[in-house]
């Protein structure tokens, strides 16, 4: 099952292992289970470390198999077969219940080991529903199985939602990764382990927020740590100013982002690898990360920018970087935030396999809606794809491939203007002819959004100068209508966003804050002579 290439490496991650790893296997007579069976046989036999139990009684999820080490108190158990991208779940949880340290921030690592749930017992009870597929569904897992090796109070199920379609239905999960505790919603989306904790931690915020409050200004501050961010965070670290990073996502956008196969250089790549990449470097430096951080307010006066942040704390620095980027853009009709989740997706990498046999509808026919409608048609039994312009705008190869699929229907000139349910999730959509403004209504259970982005610019109202478009306009060094702020990446009016494009311009305005600096704390006969 495993190519053997794969399996080398597997075993040298494997002899980092330092105390005996316990698989615990609930199979049956289906395929699925001899799948399964065959997976951890072959796992078995790379580490002397590694036992394999079989068991053939009933569990709540069959087939699943859990990972402990005698002596430990662990609950961690995959229900499915954790391949595709959750094969690194796997690998993670191995090394991590076999004894090998995690990388994660020791005081991380203390909050965990210091959780509780509620009375009687002080169980939290994770289950986790994720796709194979889905790119943002590892970091949640990976997370939660993380907090089940370290504290025996946490307990953890992560369900491939494709093999148990039963439990999904009854659930109604139409969007991973979907994460319950202790029976109840918990969270839906990319979640990691520093979020989860802070969610579950209900002081965090109130230490974060007396934390940064004490902090010293900054040289620069970036707000946002996508591309842009990182990119102006390196550059402006490299010339030896104070650098702080604040955002509420490291990664941005990117993290959702399945395939990257235009970066110069990297042929093919996918947006979780490379924001990893991305911290990685900008850790090589003596950056201030603050992750988990969302900014609401700006202000500026005596030489000094001030970052007001969502838990009362606020940052300054003698310049700032905005660099927050864009959000997926919501066709805003009735029904679209009532159903969210619950049929209505953004992600159709995510949240395809869920679908899986039914009618679903793309909304949008640029490159992003019709690659979406291509994938989805391999899973789902019709696509249909609503434009609302006279013809798709995605580039040629794709509308050819988009065409030549049997199960994909096409609907141009057509405004989507309500999303239909039953109270529980979605049963259909109503579109307008623009051409002769008759309304129609499609039968369908799932509506996937991909119509364009959006900046994150709604807290800069009144602060900096905005287009009609809501983008932060800037000149070509990447400075705003506000001295000392500067602006790049895809909330900024510079044209075509793209991850290549957003780095350079982080760049740019990282140098033209130096540059700034320079020039505003040179002394006056410096600053005369070079004049002269």
């Amino acid at each position: 099952m495993l190519e053997s290439d794969l399996k080398t490496q597997l075993q040298a991650y494997l002899q980092k292992v330092t105390r005996p790893i316990e698989i615990v296997a609930s199979l049956d007579d289906s395929p699925k289970s001899r799948e399964m069976e065959e997976l951890l046989g072959e796992i078995v036999l790379l580490s002397d470390k590694i036992t394999l139990v079989e068991r053939r009684d009933a569990d709540a999820h069959t087939p699943s198999f859990a990972l402990n080490s005698p002596g430990h108190d662990i609950h961690l158990r995959f229900a499915g077969i954790p391949m595709g991208h959750e094969f690194t779940s796997l690998v993670l949880a191995l090394l991590q219940v076999g004894g090998h340290p995690s990388r994660t921030a020791q005081d991380v690592i203390e909050q965990i080991k210091e959780l509780e749930g509620p009375a009687p017992d002080g169980v939290l009870k994770f289950e986790t529903y994720f796709s194979l597929s889905c790119q943002n569904c590892p970091d949640v897992v990976q997370a939660l199985n993380l907090m089940a090796v370290l504290n025996p109070n946490i307990q953890h199920v992560a369900i491939d939602g494709a093999l148990f379609q039963d439990e999904v239905e009854a659930r109604q999960v139409m969007s991973v990764p979907t994460i319950y505790l202790n029976g109840e919603v918990f969270g839906q989306g990319r979640m990691g382990v520093e979020e989860i904790v802070a969610k579950l931690d209900t002081g965090a915020a109130a230490r974060d927020a007396k934390k940064l409050a004490a902090k010293a200004p900054f040289d620069v501050l970036i707000v946002g740590g996508g591309p842009a961010g990182a990119a102006a965070a390196i550059y402006a670290a490299r010339k030896g100013i104070a650098t702080g990073v604040v955002a509420e996502r490291f990664g941005g956008q990117v993290l959702d982002t399945m395939a990257i196969e235009n970066f110069i250089s990297v042929s093919e790549t996918e947006g979780p690898k490379m924001v990893a990449q991305l911290e990685q470097h900008v850790r090589q430096y003596e950056v201030d990360i603050m992750n988990l951080q969302r900014a609401e307010k700006l202000t500026s006066g005596n030489g000094v920018i001030e970052i007001e942040l969502a838990n009362g704390a606020s940052l300054k620095s003698k310049t700032v970087i905005l660099s927050t980027g864009a959000r997926w853009r919501q066709m805003n009709v009735p029904g679209e935030n009532e159903y969210r989740n619950k049929g209505v997706a953004y992600c159709p990498h995510c949240d395809g396999p869920l679908f899986k046999g039914k009618r679903v509808a793309v909304i949008g026919g640029g490159n992003s809606g019709v690659e979406a409608a291509i994938d989805l048609a391999g899973i789902v039994s019709h696509v249909t794809l609503i434009e609302f312009d006279h013809q798709l705008r995605a580039d040629a190869v794709l509308q050819r491939k988009l065409h030549s699929l049997p199960n994909v229907k096409v609907i141009t000139s057509a405004m989507t203007t309500e999303v239909t349910g039953d109270g529980q999730k979605v049963d259909g959509l109503v579109y307008q002819d623009r051409g002769n403004n008759e309304k129609h209504t499609l039968a369908l259970e799932g509506i996937f959004v991909q119509i364009g982005l959006l900046p994150n610019t709604e807290w800069l109202k009144g602060t900096v100068a905005l287009s009609p478009r809501g983008e932060i306009i800037v000149d070509e060094r990447g400075q705003t209508s506000l001295p000392g702020v500067f602006a790049a990446g895809d909330v900024t009016t510079v044209p075509y966003k793209q991850i290549v494009i957003a780095m350079g311009e982080g760049s740019k305005a990282a140098l033209s804050a130096f540059d700034h600096l320079i020039r505003t704390s040179a002394p006056v006969e410096e600053a005369e002579v070079e004049a002269a």
